[in-house]
């Protein structure tokens, strides 16, 4: 692939991650999970294919950007702290678990979920300079066990679409 073709690609990527995370706003989750700030996490689902399609590079790139870009267009610095902070946590455990070869894409997701949601309660522990939000943190990991499974679901789901498209980066 050539260089512009990844650069393409890299920004359509973050665009869709960047549309997914704000469009997640709208979603009521909360009538479902009475718990504050959960998210389904839509915009792993690019990450995730991303690390299944691309190099690694480039999912951590198209991370980088959707979170920053999230903070200027309404995350603020707390947002744009909790997402660096759950995203690379997570995006660290997905390399290392996709490499490992023991987890299917439903493993692999999950624990980028779990571990996101663990970055964001150390974030917020450091924001808010308390230990206690942490008592959060075990509901947090129950609903990443769902999010995780949706995340790789969808994931799932576009590399069947973009297989049987015989769609590649390549």
């Amino acid at each position: 692939m050539t260089k512009t073709k990844q650069l393409a690609l890299c920004a359509l990527m973050t665009a869709l991650a960047l549309a997914l995370s704000y469009a997640e706003r709208f979603l009521p989750l909360q009538l479902l999970i009475p718990l504050p700030g959960v998210k389904l996490g839509l915009a792993n689902v690019v990450t995730l294919v991303a690390l299944y399609l691309l190099k690694k590079r480039h999912a951590l790139v198209i991370l980088l950007l959707r979170c920053f870009l999230g903070a200027v267009f309404g995350g603020g610095i707390s947002g744009l702290a909790m997402s660096l902070t759950g995203g690379l946590l997570a995006l660290g455990v997905m390399v290392l678990s996709r490499k490992s070869k023991l987890f299917s894409i439903y493993g692999v997701s999950i624990l980028g979920a779990a571990c996101h949601n663990t970055g964001q309660i150390l974030a917020a522990m450091v924001l808010m300079n308390s230990v206690y939000v942490a008592a959060y943190l075990p509901y947090l990991l129950l609903v990443a066990l769902v999010t995780g499974s949706l995340t790789a679901c969808a994931c799932a789901g576009v590399l069947k679409i973009l297989k049987n498209a015989s769609i590649s980066p390549s």
